[in-house]
């Protein structure tokens, strides 16, 4: 066993290239309690999945559900398995809403960790909405409560871009 394999995530430190990971602003409404299984008294129009990390980066922090994309794995495939591994739920991969960086330095300025992430908006169409894998807690929350869960901006604006994309629809 190599060092950097006792922590989950620890081989992701100090990387010598950009990490590529997907995530997703999953967008439910009470309709969708027909096809998953989610808490009752769900936010109308919408409310959206949040996730507490469980490990670094991020350890502790509500974000967006998403996870590092697999060898051979599709970005749309990484997509739909990370949903399912971190909430439960299955998910139908909707479009692209944001492509950004995650760049995290320690106290000497290195590199500490750097993800390039893609995230998207989805629905659930199965399964049932539970933490797993690498995360403490998940919640479906109302898009105008997001700051009480410390969320980055950035998550708020992916939120908007979620809305107004089904919202077109």
């Amino acid at each position: 066993m190599r060092a950097n394999d006792a922590q989950p995530g620890a081989d992701r430190l100090y990387p010598s290239r950009p990490i590529p990971g997907v995530g997703a602003a999953i967008l439910v409404s009470p309709a969708d309690a027909a096809v998953a299984t989610l808490p009752p008294g769900l936010p109308d129009p919408w409310g959206v999945v949040l996730v507490k990390r469980r490990f670094e980066p991020l350890a502790g922090h509500w974000s967006l559900p998403g996870g590092l994309l697999e060898l051979g794995e599709t970005l749309v495939e990484g997509v739909a398995r990370e949903m399912r591994e971190e909430t439960g739920l299955i998910v139908e991969v909707g479009d692209v809403l944001e492509v950004f960086d995650r760049i995290a330095l320690d106290e000497d300025r290195r590199i500490r960790h750097h993800y390039v992430l893609v995230d998207y908006w989805c629905r659930p169409i199965g399964g049932g909405l539970q933490a797993d894998s690498d995360v403490s807690d998940v919640r479906v929350v109302a898009p105008e409560a997001l700051g009480d869960f410390g969320v980055s901006s950035l998550v708020e604006q992916v939120v908007s871009k979620a809305i107004a994309a089904v919202t077109r629809r």
